[in-house]
């Protein structure tokens, strides 16, 4: 790998480097990060004497880190690079053009009027004319028949508007990603040490050389060595696909990498390389993925191929040039391989059933089962349209008139047929609702522009669309629901309970010295309290605010907790037990002069003081603490504190004599006991003035808020009381996180959903949970059948452990502020201001794109169903649709593109939060909805038809019915393409209202896109009817016609406040439509045979095309012809699948993976718009592997199948079989093996979507028609 995968990566300033400028180079650094463990350790004592020395070579400090000078930090880019990863090359305008052009209904229209515009040109001698029947007859005077070619070229230049219309959409929309994907790289900062201060700058302005702090939690930006680390343990499963967290020292493995998360601990780390030159940029550049875009699927094939090759030659070589890379933590070589086809087989499959947990969104589902239903309708109906004019033609021509057939004549009766298939495909063109999709698009995108106002920074747009259909909210307490200021108001020192905090002078100084003391070192030296930013205002928190509210209780006491810092700095500390979710407690050791050691300890008090076994008291001297003491302080201090909703945190310490000797670090349950109490503070956290309002909204909105924390269960429930989560007088459940695992599981200590069932629906507050009861309880709702409507929920988490949770959610809010990068990384929408009431905002933007589509379908779907019969009886009756081929795709482009902007743009009102969620199963077209399609329909074709028919004796003027080809429009015809879009511009406001309201105009002028819409086609309209000429197929009208038109437009606004006087409940005949698919609606054996299908077909991969979604559609129709084939093929398939599986999965027990998560990153913007895609937005960041036993070891597992990997299959499903997660073997301690997740891996393959509209979904091959298809439009 040493030779081969750095080709195109090498710094072209990498040869100019000179041990002048830096005492070592791009290459040094580079090559000495490829090492790890022994290795690495052995290379810097080599080269460097070392990591001081290194830091001095490259000119920096360990302690007081750059200078910061402009000039030395320019000169460290220009010699190191800088920390960027170059992002893919956008399309160009002309590629979105091109790729328009795909779609099939537009290529069949181009072909159509490329022939038409041929034969347009042959003229038949005159003489033979009148042989070729009355239709072609001799109307035409030269002049007319001069004009024949405008209908084609007419044609073409219609599908060139709508081209270039969705090239222009596609455009505006990776313009619009590519923004908020900078915006998202801007807001992402790291603290480095620059001049001795700690500063946070943006992670693309860190260079080679600076001194960064690294903290649980943060995702690291670039790759360097452990300067001094606490207990830091990494998870470089991203990296290595190793899910073992790594721990890591200065003298056994000082190694950072890039992409990795840190998990535990904090430490300082030296950057020695970044961008290209970091571990993720090489992988990144293996990929290829700075360079070019391989989007292309034979060109993947071949790939794989050449690959594979390789890789068989790689293996006679012998695996020399790959010993360099990897050490395991233990010290064994581990070889890391560039990606061979093997690895991305497994790696795609395995990271396809990582990010693809979530079911594609709720919409999309309804949405594509809809338009392949009308699409099949569009679809039969334009064959019938054609099949009935060609019968009429030659029954007309060949036998009622008896004409022979004239070679001469050919041409003529070929205009004819390709006349006739023109109008068979504008009816298709006119059925199939391509602005569907891209009123979706449209929807989402003004949504999540304008959620970032609103404080919502949405990561995956999908999730804004789900919201919108949230039945349950489980929110953390700290930061969600209470503004993360904490202070001390209560303390327990020396016997005595302090209602407010004590005088410094009420305390003995004996115990003031130990309590600030402990305080100040035992703390992370990132928590700090600042100065005011204005003056008289609050001070400011900085890191940690439970130790800020500690470091002010030492302020309040009047003691400077900074000073002690600079006695005992960091480095002097022995040892530091940091907080995590299984501790619930932080230790910091001191060594004393004598040789003596004495450790600090905090954490939450019911745990610590378990572990206390002596008490300080006033005189500073010690005495025993037994458990009945602890059950009285308990009953008189702890609860009385939490009672009121304050958060307890204990104090103590423990001395190791001399005499005793070292202990051993290691064994921390015998280090963490006998300890000395010294006090118990009780920590406020004020409840956010807007959030019990917002809870009242919510609940109101028919959406259940519970709290998930892990604090005390009488703080919690204090806290939920103030809320407004708990009403006095309800019967709703309080518990505890080991309550409720005691009642879920059965007597093997199985996860059991049966037990789930009885507890969720009242549980409101589960205290002192742990990460993992969290994803337990989200698993538990969503898996859940008790209701008839599938649960949808919505989880917010901050911190490294909620990650699990976050990603089983159906939404996962992060917090921008107090979260951490891994937490982020995990969620769909990111809270940039950390506060509950944002989420309810959320929830409206939700509903609101759910009823924007609405009101577009109901406005679509009108359109689309009088143009269609209109064209289709027209043309069996009078031979000729009274709609032409350009005046159809008008309607087409501009009711479906115009109105889809238009009616997708309506901002969301309160009233949006005054119904329930529509859920799952809801139809999209309402009765209600159904009600107004049909009645303005029908209205509509009332005067369309009567205009047909008889409008010629209405207005007095000349009949355009049966003109002959070629002739001239008519005044009549006009009138009817006139009257038609006039109806449809008015229904648009009638469109306005989907809940039967009859105000249709309310708000309207809120909406500015709206109002200039509708008038803009107005004017184009007009312009269209009185010069538009030959190619529309339009006469100039009087003003008297105008006023009529307009007229019978305007009437059907009045229509509908006829129709909303009609109660939907009377009409019973009324079917909903537009319904999710259920499971049960899938037969068996069908299942069985997707179960081995491809997840993704690639085309959904390509979903920044909005319009594939009725396009699959079309491509499942085919695919239901041959339905039985593709079962016979499907299950051949799954056949050499089994047989084909043993040896994959051996091969993954030897293979170590490399670039397992940066696939899924490639492009940086793409994870945004892919409703599947899971994937990051930012370049560097790939998904922690969270395993559930790492965060708690001491609850018998769930299966890592469940915990890994939830099979959506599993949802919405009401049979036993799959309520029931797998039994795991309980065993108590996660035995570390580097393939501990492989079978999750393996079990994942097998997983099955069951998608709102997958008929029977054969994915199509990339050569297949319908793989252009489903690109298309």
């Amino acid at each position: 790998m040493a030779n081969n995968s750095y080709s195109g990566v090498k710094n072209s300033t990498s040869t100019a480097n000179h041990d002048g400028d830096f005492g070592c180079s791009l290459k040094d650094l580079r090559s000495l990060m490829e090492l790890r463990g022994a290795e690495a350790i052995g290379k810097i004592r080599e080269s460097y004497g070392d990591v001081q020395g290194l830091c001095t070579r490259l000119k920096t400090s360990p302690v007081d880190g750059l200078s910061g000078q402009p000039a030395d930090i320019d000169k460290r880019k220009e010699v190191f690079g800088q920390n960027l990863i170059p992002p893919k090359k956008p399309k160009t305008f002309l590629q979105l053009v091109w790729e328009a052009l795909q779609d099939v209904t537009l290529i069949i229209l181009e072909v159509a009027a490329i022939v038409s515009l041929g034969l347009s040109f042959y003229r038949p001698p005159d003489a033979e004319r009148e042989h070729c029947g009355s239709a072609a007859g001799g109307v035409e005077d030269d002049g007319e028949a001069e004009a024949g070619w405008i209908e084609g070229a007419a044609i073409l230049l219609s599908v060139v508007c709508v081209v270039l219309v969705t090239a222009f959409n596609d455009w505006s929309k990776e313009k619009q990603f590519r923004g908020l994907q900078s915006r998202i790289e801007q807001e992402q900062k790291f603290a480095v040490v620059r001049g001795g201060q700690v500063i946070q700058i943006p992670v693309a302005e860190i260079v080679v050389g600076d001194v960064a702090q690294i903290k649980y939690g943060d995702l690291l930006p670039s790759d360097g060595i452990l300067i001094q680390g606490n207990d830091l343990k990494i998870d470089e499963s991203s990296l290595t696909g190793e899910s073992d967290h790594v721990k890591k020292t200065l003298d056994r493995d000082p190694m950072l990498l890039s992409g990795t998360h840190v998990m535990e601990g904090s430490g300082k780390m030296l950057v020695t390389a970044v961008g290209e030159n970091s571990q993720t940029g090489i992988i990144f550049a293996l990929l290829g993925a700075s360079e070019d875009d391989e989007d292309d699927e034979e060109e993947k094939e071949a790939k794989k191929k050449e690959k594979k090759e390789k890789k068989e030659k790689r293996k006679q070589d012998g695996a020399a040039e790959n010993r360099k890379k990897a050490k395991a933590a233990d010290g064994a070589a581990m070889e890391m391989q560039p990606l061979n086809s093997d690895e991305v087989d497994t790696e795609e499959k395995r990271k396809s059933n990582l990010k693809e947990k979530k079911e594609k969104s709720v919409l999309q589902g309804k949405l594509t089962k809809l338009a392949v239903q009308i699409g099949k309708a569009g679809l039969v109906m334009s064959a019938i349209t054609v099949i009935i004019l060609v019968v009429l033609f030659v029954v007309d021509t060949f036998w009622v008139q008896g004409l022979p057939w004239h070679k001469d004549c050919t041409p003529i009766y070929v205009q004819f047929f390709v006349k006739f298939f023109i109008i068979g495909v504008t009816v298709l063109v006119v059925a199939v609702p391509e602005g569907l999709p891209l009123a979706v698009t449209i929807s989402l995108a003004y949504s999540v522009k304008k959620m970032m106002k609103d404080n919502n920074l949405v990561r995956h747009l999908d999730a804004c669309e789900t919201m919108g259909n949230a039945t349950a909210i489980c929110s953390d307490k700290t930061g969600t629901l209470t503004m993360n200021r904490m202070t001390v108001v209560q303390a327990y020192v020396a016997d005595k309970h302090y209602r407010n905090v004590p005088e410094p002078q009420l305390l003995p100084a004996a115990i003031m010295d130990i309590l600030v003391l402990g305080i100040s070192v035992n703390s992370a030296y990132t928590t700090n309290i600042m100065s005011p930013e204005k003056e008289g205002g609050l001070p400011r928190q900085v890191g940690n605010k439970t130790e800020c509210a500690l470091l002010g209780f030492a302020n309040d006491l009047k003691r400077d907790y900074q000073a002690v810092r600079n006695e005992i700095p960091e480095e002097k500390l022995y040892k530091v037990y940091t907080f995590n979710s299984c501790r619930k407690s932080m230790s910091t050791v001191l060594k004393n002069a004598d040789g003596s050691f004495r450790m600090f300890s905090k954490g939450a008090s019911e745990i610590l003081l378990k572990k206390c076994s002596k008490l300080l008291t006033a005189s500073g001297e010690t005495k025993v603490f037994r458990p009945r003491d602890r059950e009285d302080m308990v009953k008189k201090v702890i609860e009385p504190m939490a009672s009121e909703g304050l958060r307890t945190i204990c104090l103590a310490y423990r001395d190791f004599p001399v005499s005793e000797g070292e202990p051993d670090w290691d064994q921390e349950n015998d280090i963490l006991t006998s300890l000395t109490c010294v006090c118990v503070v009780g920590i406020e956290d004020p409840v956010r003035p807007e959030v019990p309002d917002a809870i009242k909204k919510c609940q109101r909105a028919g959406i259940t808020v519970r709290m998930v924390t892990g604090d005390n269960i009488n703080t919690a429930r204090a806290i939920a009381t103030k809320c407004g989560i708990l009403q006095p007088g309800d019967e709703f459940l309080c518990m505890e996180g080991k309550e409720f695992n005691r009642r879920i599981r059965n007597e093997k200590g199985e996860i059991e959903q049966e037990r789930i069932d009885k507890i969720w629906p009242k549980l409101r507050v589960l205290a002192r949970s742990s990460p993992t009861d969290k994803h337990t309880l989200v698993k538990g709702i969503i898996d859940s059948t008790v209701l008839e409507q599938r649960q949808v929920v919505a989880v917010t988490g901050d911190g490294t452990n909620d990650g699990p949770a976050l990603k089983k959610a159906d939404v996962g809010f992060a917090m921008g502020i107090a979260g951490t990068d891994v937490a982020k990384e995990a969620s769909d929408i990111i809270l940039t201001d950390d506060n509950f009431s944002s989420i309810v905002k959320a929830v409206m933007w939700g509903r609101n794109v759910y009823d924007s589509i609405s009101k577009f379908l109901q406005f679509q779907l009108t359109v689309n169903v009088v143009a269609v019969i209109v064209a289709f009886t027209g043309a069996c009756i009078t031979q000729d649709s009274p709609l032409k081929a350009v005046q159809m795709l008008w309607v087409n482009l501009i009711m479906d593109t115009f109105a889809s902007l238009a009616l997708a743009t309506e901002p969301p009102t309160e009233s949006l939060l005054l119904r329930k969620p529509y859920g799952r199963n809801k139809p999209l077209i309402s009765r209600t909805m159904m009600k107004n399609i049909l009645g303005h329909g029908v209205y509509q074709l009332i005067i369309i038809f009567t205009l047909l028919f008889v409008g010629e004796q209405i207005f007095d003027i000349d009949s355009g019915r049966y003109a002959p080809l070629h002739s001239p429009p008519s005044e009549h015809y006009t009138i009817i393409f006139n009257t038609f879009v006039l109806l449809q511009l008015f229904n648009e406001i009638n469109a306005r209202k989907i809940h039967g309201e009859r105000n249709v105009f309310d708000g309207i002028f809120n909406n500015l896109i709206f109002c200039s819409i509708v008038f803009g086609t107005f004017i184009i309209q007009i312009v269209i009817v009185q010069w538009g000429g030959k190619p529309f197929s339009c006469v100039g009208l009087s003003i008297d016609q105008w006023l009529w038109c307009t007229f019978l437009g305007f009437s059907s606004l009045l229509w509908g406040q006829l129709i909303s006087s009609i109660p939907t409940k009377s009409l019973r005949f009324l079917k909903s439509a537009g319904h999710g698919t259920q499971r049960q609606e899938i037969p068996d054996e069908e299942l069985e045979d997707m179960e081995d299908m491809e997840e993704i077909d690639h085309a959904e991969r390509e979903l920044r095309r909005g319009q594939i979604l009725w396009f699959r559609g079309l491509n499942r129709i085919q695919t239901q012809m041959d339905v039985v084939s593709a079962f016979q093929s499907g299950s051949s398939f799954q056949e050499r699948q089994l047989r084909r599986q043993p040896s994959t999965s051996s091969q993954q027990q030897h293979d170590i993976r490399v670039v397992n998560a940066f696939r899924s990153s490639l492009s940086p913007y793409e994870g945004l718009e892919k409703p599947e895609s899971r994937s990051s937005i930012h370049n560097f960041m790939t998904h922690p592997e969270f395993r559930i036993e790492d965060l708690e070891p001491s609850i018998p597992l769930i299966d890592d199948t469940d915990a890994e990997d939830d099979a959506p299959t599993k949802r919405n499903s009401a049979s036993p079989r799959n309520a029931t997660p797998t039994p795991p073997s309980p065993s108590l301690e996660p035995t570390p093996s580097p393939n501990q997740n492989n079978n999750a891996v393996e079990s994942g393959n097998n997983h099955l979507y069951v998608e709102g509209n997958k008929a029977a979904g054969t994915p199509s091959a990339p050569g297949s028609p319908l793989h252009s298809l489903e690109t298309s439009l």
